[in-house]
């Protein structure tokens, strides 16, 4: 048997490290096998990377397509019989009640091609505006105050290589030692070269215990925390007059609104000590240059975009913005997070990161598909909008890798929409507790046994690569794709080759802020990645932004005056305690995956909710013992985890499964009016034993 191995990409989480699949047996069976020369991760893996091959398994994963029988059971059924019934159904829905009444539901996993074909397709087969992803409720906020302030939005506008060769990162509600842990080498690096490391977080997580300093707010108030350290810059002096002058505007309204947070008010709205506010300024304000990095924590609130422009403040305010070694950016979460919403998934662009009310853009991207622009539809609803309108104006909904059910916020009440819908397909790996609820389901391949694209958080664009061959009953999401359009009338313009998709992507985003246009699957195989944006090629790529100017109309960087105001759902003597959500080492998102590995299992066997042991003393439980989380929308048990490493006033649950432990049973979908991201990481709830 030959022992060849195929260089590719863990299917997880953003960082896409670089990893090797080499066969184990003739019947395509693989092994992870390191690839140190891959410059992100060196060869390190965590434990879902490692055990990623586990899911390619036939008695894991979906082989045949299925559909509903006339007793309302999932049955096995031809993939004739399983287009023909999508094909008949969409068809009908547009026919009777219009095209925005069918939706598509689409998911950060999917590489560059898929996304980019599933927008299409929304838009020029279906003629729907009724499109987004879950990708809104990952990094949003951030990338929408990337806009306001930069002109563009790349969660990294610098590779990770430069994180340890700063003087001081703030990390800022991110546990990079559980969601990302190969990444975690460069703190540990950052401060073997003399840095320090300042990491906010209401929990004393694995990664608050590596920092030189941790501040742990109540959950909602980071937006106080952040003008309050702002206040504290420019009391002291601490403002790099002369960045601000020749590189920013707006300084001065930015500086009113941040005035009014005095420390003594900070401190009372965050729970954070003055002396601590004090020496974290010092400590970063002391250093030769600096980062703020952010993650879910501070976005995903609905007052998430103010939040991340707040520090985006903080750091051009200190001169720590468009110069090597500084600047802030944000920690994608979502294996595609990053390209997943540049080409067109979401409910408001077009590939290439255009928007999709810009005429030239809508010309640009109509000429490449062959369409009439004014037959492009206008942008849709944002993605927990669009899923709280299923079974009302939407009637008919395609999802394609995503799992709502437990992923959403208010998750109950989206299973219930979900339930009420006229027809529901689902295109997924395995049967996930959405796909269970469909009239159809598709089985596709996964990143092992398909050849496409991703593009990690640093804005690198990278190439998985096919290595194994999948089961005779299983296809591509593109061939999906490709097959739908033709029933549906559009034989030609949907090619299911991912290279030729790319192709197309490419021509599609020439010119646009992310401009692919000149990158190549040689080329990314040749160059370990090429960071967009990338006009042709003969161009580098761009792994620095913003170094000479920001991609704003005058080049400047803009100043956005934020207040703080309190969370959507404040607590009361009915609701007392703040429940914040996260996630756990050997789980991922909705777990739909690594929930079927038995590794994983092991480690992470089932949901629990974390509390301080004077709460847990208060209510009467014991480790281990069962408790009830209450909020205004749901119920979730789960045994309890007694740890001094939260705050007295917080309870934390992580979110990756179903069931009666449902953390997103109890979680707020007030949106930020900007983002449109729901507010995961706070709301009120009561906290008791279970009984």
């Amino acid at each position: 048997m030959a022992r060849t191995e195929t260089s590719t990409h863990c299917p997880y989480c953003a960082l896409q490290c670089g990893m090797k699949l080499r066969p184990v047996t003739d019947g395509g069976v693989v092994e992870v096998v390191e690839r140190p020369e891959f410059p992100v991760n060196r060869g390190a893996l965590c434990g879902k990377g490692r055990t990623a091959p586990a899911v390619l398994a036939a008695g894991v994963r979906l082989t045949g397509p299925l559909v509903r029988d006339v007793d309302g059971e999932l049955a096995p059924a031809s993939w004739g019989e399983a287009l023909e019934r999508i094909a008949d159904r969409l068809r009908g829905t547009r026919a009777e009640h219009g095209a925005d009444a069918v939706g598509v539901f689409g998911g950060g996993g999917l590489t560059n091609e898929k996304a980019y074909a599933l927008g299409k397709f929304a838009r020029v087969v279906l003629g729907t505006s009724q499109i987004d992803y879950n990708g809104r409720f990952c990094m949003s906020s951030a990338a929408a105050a990337h806009q306001r302030a930069f002109g563009l939005d790349r969660g990294l506008p610098f590779p990770l290589e430069d994180v340890p060769r700063t003087g001081c990162v703030i990390l800022v509600g991110s546990n990079l030692a559980e969601t990302m842990p190969p990444a975690l080498r460069y703190l540990t690096e950052l401060k073997e070269n003399g840095g320090r490391l300042i990491v906010i977080d209401p929990r004393r997580t694995r990664t608050a215990e590596q920092a030189d300093l941790h501040l742990a707010p109540r959950p909602g108030t980071d937006l106080a925390l952040a003008l309050g350290m702002l206040h504290m810059v420019v009391a002291d002096g601490r403002v790099d007059e002369e960045f601000v002058r020749t590189r920013t505007s707006g300084w001065d309204e930015a500086r009113a609104g941040a005035m009014a947070h005095w420390p003594e008010l900070v401190e009372r709205l965050t729970g954070v000590p003055v002396p601590q506010l004090r020496e974290a300024v010092e400590m970063f304000c002391g250093a030769g240059s600096g980062m703020v990095l952010t993650a879910r924590g501070p976005e995903q609130q609905a007052k998430g975009t103010d939040t991340v422009g707040a520090w985006i403040n903080f750091c051009l305010a200190t001169g720590r913005a468009g110069r090597p070694l500084s600047g802030y950016g944000c920690l994608t979460g979502q294996g595609n997070g990053q390209g997943g919403r540049e080409h067109g998934q979401k409910a408001d662009q077009l590939p290439g990161y255009r928007k999709l009310t810009d005429p030239a853009a809508r010309r640009h991207v109509a000429g490449v598909w062959g369409v009439d622009p004014d037959s492009l539809p206008g942008p849709g609803r944002s993605a927990y909008e669009l899923l709280e309108a299923l079974g009302q104006d939407v009637r008919s909904l395609l999802v394609m890798g995503s799992n709502p059910v437990v992923s959403a916020p208010r998750a109950g009440h989206i299973e219930e929409r979900l339930r009420s819908l006229d027809f529901l397909a689902v295109a997924d790996v395995v049967l996930s507790e959405t796909a269970a609820l469909a009239d159809v389901v598709l089985p596709v391949t996964q990143w092992a046994e398909e050849s496409g694209t991703t593009t990690s958080l640093e804005g690198r664009v990278l190439l998985r690569q096919r290595a194994v061959t999948p089961p005779e009953g299983v296809r591509s999401d593109l061939e999906v794709l490709h097959a739908l359009a033709g029933l549906l009338g559009h034989g030609k313009g949907f090619p299911a080759e991912p290279e030729e998709v790319f192709d197309e992507l490419r021509r599609a985003s020439a010119g646009g802020p992310a401009d692919y246009s000149g990158i190549t699957y040689a080329r990314i195989e040749a160059e370990d990645g090429v960071f967009w944006p990338c006009p042709d090629e003969e161009h580098a790529g761009t792994p620095r932004l913003f170094l000479d100017r920001f991609a704003t109309d005058d080049g400047r960087a803009r100043f956005v005056p934020v207040t703080h105001r309190p969370s959507a759902e404040e607590t009361d003597a009915e609701y007392p305690v703040v429940l914040t959500t996260g996630r756990v080492v050997s789980q991922y998102q909705s777990g739909a995956q690594t929930r079927r590995v038995a590794e994983l299992n092991a480690a992470a066997p089932g949901p629990f909710v974390e509390l301080h042991p004077r709460l847990a003393e208060r209510i009467g439980v014991a480790e281990g013992e069962r408790v009830a989380v209450t909020s205004r929308r749901g119920r979730a048990v789960a045994p309890a985890r007694i740890t001094v490493a939260i705050r007295q006033d917080t309870v934390f649950m992580p979110f990756h499964w179903p069931g009666e432990g449902r953390a997103n049973s109890l979680t707020n979908p007030a949106l930020d009016p900007v983002s449109r991201m729901p507010e995961f990481k706070v709301c009120a709830v009561r906290v008791e034993a279970a009984g």
